[in-house]
């Protein structure tokens, strides 16, 4: 992982509290220097981790095949020393989702899943699902589909089916009441956040989710819910092995991601951040990380927003997806099931009035830029998190904090913005 015993017991004493660089000149210089060329995104970061909220930050920029470069400021837990760094353990949450996609699109790309498959065909439970009349109105009110949904549809939220972040009234206690849960926060409930007792499998999950109606019509509309959830249950189906076997065997261990966890090792707890709540201006511990509930294993591997991971490591997903596929000369990905998997794939007839999709479009489980943005391609975490690519210039970028709900700060948003302008001025100074 890049970081030593010695070094790790030098950083736990707290004797490099803040940058982390005081040993080594060599390393604050080259601080400095990543620094002044991304004068936007530091401003940002140094701008919130000096405001109190946040505990720490990491903003991590790459090129082509180039190392990451990282901005880090802060420390990974409130009150003590260890300062947050490219290799800190955050909850990704929804981008695990580009994740799942891809390991979709592998599937495609060996033709063992076809884009508009029927779920039907290798889940036969979906084969007959009911429409809700009114979304998210009562639940004996139903009309059969017209429509079957697609491998396509689950790649892009248009499979119509629900979220409990999203959904309102009936659906959404029903959801809560099956285990239908998209992901797990702290071992001490939460309210107004996700639910206890998840099903206690993936094709348990799987075989009550087929139970319940869908809120919209298969291919209609885009509605975030747990369909990258229920794509994971497909993988395992088609692949034959558990979800999460196949995500180590074909993406993390090709990738060189060791480093990301659906559940992190008690020897990497060290590593793990702290995720708090923002309740007015206070922060409060949500998931503290000595007691982290990413600590024990999950009922299932949440295929929507259940990954740990470190800047480091999630950047090498991010130069697989803007190289094509290929990390060096290892290919992990068929270079044109990438290409697919981060174009647009959204039905020509759903309706789109997300903000964070509108004007652009959708593909194996992340936002596709269009018209200027064209390239790009990524997914934004509950707790603040967020990753993108724009293979168009080999650019990628994420940023990494731990705070909920992530609407809380406009952090996201800037951080994009903040990356768009330190692009533009790099290529002025070209």
């Amino acid at each position: 992982m890049g970081v030593t015993t010695s070094r790790r017991d030098v950083l736990r004493s707290g004797a490099l509290l803040g940058a982390g660089l005081a040993f080594d000149p060599r390393m604050a210089l080259a601080s400095a220097a990543i620094d002044a060329r991304y004068p936007a995104v530091t401003g940002l970061v140094d701008r919130y981790a000096g405001g109190g909220k946040l505990s720490g930050l990491v903003a991590a920029i790459g090129w082509g095949e180039a190392p990451v470069e990282a901005i880090a400021r802060g420390v990974e837990t409130r009150g003590q020393s260890v300062p947050i760094s490219a290799d800190s353990l955050f909850r990704i949450y929804s981008m695990t989702k580009p994740v799942t996609g891809m390991a979709a699109m592998i599937l495609v790309g060996e033709g063992r899943l076809g884009l508009d498959q029927p779920v039907a065909d290798i889940l036969p439970r979906f084969a007959k699902m009911q429409v809700q009349v009114t979304p998210d109105g009562p639940l004996d009110q139903l009309r059969p589909a017209q429509v079957a949904m697609t491998i396509r549809h689950l790649l892009t939220h248009t499979a119509g089916l629900g979220y409990t972040i999203t959904q309102t009234g009936p659906i959404k206690a029903a959801y809560e009441k099956a285990g239908l849960v998209p992901a797990q926060v702290s071992r001490v409930p939460v309210p107004g956040l996700y639910a206890e007792n998840p099903a206690p499998s993936l094709a348990v999950f799987a075989d009550r989710l087929a139970e319940m109606p869908l809120v919209y019509e298969p291919g209609s509309r885009w509605s975030y819910s747990v369909s990258l959830d229920l794509l994971g249950r497909v993988i395992e189906v088609v692949a034959g092995q558990p979800f999460d076997t196949f995500l180590q065997e074909r993406i993390f261990g090709p990738a060189g991601m060791a480093s990301t966890y659906f559940t992190v090792p008690q020897r990497q707890a060290w590593r793990l951040t702290s995720n708090y709540g923002l309740f007015g201006d206070v922060p409060v511990p949500l998931d503290p990380a000595r007691s982290s509930i990413y600590l024990q294993r999950p009922a299932f591997p949440f295929g929507g927003a259940g990954l740990v991971s470190s800047p480091r490591d999630y950047d090498r997903f991010l130069m697989m997806l803007a190289n094509g596929g290929r990390i060096g000369r290892t290919r992990i990905m068929d270079e044109a099931a990438v290409r697919l998997g981060t174009s647009d794939l959204l039905p020509p007839a759903a309706v789109v009035e997300d903000r964070f999709v509108k004007g652009g479009g959708f593909g194996a489980g992340g936002r596709v830029g269009l018209g200027e943005d064209a390239g790009s391609f990524g997914w934004s975490g509950a707790a603040g998190t967020v990753g993108f690519i724009n293979a168009r210039i080999g650019l990628r970028a994420a940023l990494y904090t731990q705070y909920m709900p992530s609407g809380a700060l406009p952090v996201q948003d800037e951080f994009r913005a903040a990356v768009l302008a330190d692009v533009i001025a790099r290529k002025r100074a070209a």
